[in-house]
């Protein structure tokens, strides 16, 4: 009888201090997904949707000079280069070249900015123009590479693509360069759009197409990707839902210039090539396809590719709001995983110890939301202290 009694007594103060303990539980105690990295806030932009981002050297003079782009996709865009400085973004090299208007020569001017990259000199900023505005058709001589000089902001390179390069349907995305090969070095190009890998000689001006229509250059007809909890499709108002058909976008070069790493926008697998291959034009497309390597998934799909010279692979994820890091032995790391990171875009190594990235939120723009604009300014350009070198030139 006691030992029953003392049963019923335990299960009663059990049940109450359950209850009180329920009832005392507020939503700051309910567990959530971790944050990994001590992000920092560099820059907000309350204007257009920036997507790349570089970081110049440090000087005497400077503290490491900061360049963002702004594509014209649909926002107000009054220029599509500029420099960050106090707190404020300045026309980049100058506004008269950042102002485009139909008529125009599309040779003359920035039309619609997708990259831009210092260089592994640190004297000069390389400027990839789509010649595409709202992903239209390129225009004639629009499609370019241009070199300003740092120190004295002028332009000092213009390389042009031929209709047979920039195709109508090309993006020109992101672009990485080994400056040690030939005369004055050498660029490689992600197309996005018509998917390829475009690879420039800097000296000759020179430019051809690579991998054209590879399965590693294209997006991946099994995946769909998961943003923010919601499959992400493009949904217009009186149109069915279509899946985004995005290929080679991210795109780095290892530290001793010998491999290119590039991935789709739509697929979850990083992939390499051969530059040797890329480089020699005497080489058949097939003989330079058998150097392509699938390096497997690398955690979520992404946007931005980025190395060091330890031989290390930076990959943003906008599927998790993370940034991994991919070493040598194909193990991968987490740098960054932040609800704050809404599409980590381009991704920039720089010499004072820190990843630079931006997030601007494509996935909340009116084409995946019928036609709604839930985008939230402002949009942020963040960076992460590393442990990774710049790779020197």
């Amino acid at each position: 009888m006691k030992s029953t009694l003392a049963l019923i007594v335990f299960i009663v103060v059990a049940v109450t201090g359950f209850g009180q303990m329920v009832g005392q539980v507020t939503a700051k105690d309910i567990a959530t997904e971790r944050v990994i990295g001590q992000l920092e806030v560099v820059a907000t932009f309350n204007g257009p949707m920036p997507t790349g981002v570089t970081v110049a050297n440090r000087t005497a003079t400077s503290n490491g000079r900061i360049f963002v782009n702004f594509p014209k996709w649909g926002d107000d865009v009054e220029y599509t280069v500029a420099q960050v400085k106090d707190g404020k973004t300045l026309p980049y090299p100058n506004a008269e070249i950042n102002h485009y208007v139909e008529g125009d020569n599309p040779a003359e001017k920035l039309i619609s900015v997708q990259s831009v990259v210092v260089d592994p000199t640190g004297t000069r900023l390389w400027i990839l123009d789509t010649g595409s505005i709202a992903f239209g058709p390129v225009k004639p001589n629009g499609g370019k590479l241009i070199a300003v000089d740092l120190k004295t902001n002028q332009i000092v390179k213009k390389i042009i693509f031929p209709a047979d390069v920039a195709l109508p349907k090309t993006y020109l995305n992101d672009v990485r360069f080994d400056l040690r090969r030939g005369h004055e070095g050498m660029a490689f190009i992600t197309d996005s759009g018509a998917n390829a890998i475009i690879v420039v000689d800097l000296a000759s001006q020179q430019s051809w197409r690579r991998l054209s229509n590879h399965p590693s250059t294209q997006p991946d007809p099994q995946f769909v990707p998961v943003v923010e909890g919601q499959i992400m499709l493009m949904r217009l108002p009186g149109q069915a839902p279509a899946r985004l058909e995005v290929g080679a976008d991210g795109i780095g070069i290892s530290a001793d210039s010998k491999t290119l790493y590039y991935c789709p926008l739509i697929g979850r697998h990083l992939y390499s090539v051969s530059v040797d291959a890329l480089a020699d034009r005497s080489k058949s497309d097939a003989e330079v396809a058998a150097t392509v390597k699938d390096l497997g998934e690398k955690g979520g799909a992404g946007d931005g590719l980025e190395s060091d010279g330890e031989g290390r692979v930076y990959i943003s994820d906008y599927e998790h709001d993370t940034i991994f890091r991919r070493g040598p032995d194909g193990a991968i790391e987490t740098l960054v995983h932040d609800p704050r990171v809404l599409w980590p875009d381009t991704l920039s190594l720089a010499d004072d110890g820190y990843l630079y990235f931006t997030a601007n939120q494509i996935e909340r723009q009116p084409v995946f939301n019928n036609g709604q604009d839930l985008r939230q300014k402002p949009y942020v350009l963040f960076r992460v202290k590393i442990d990774g070198k710049r790779i020197q030139p």
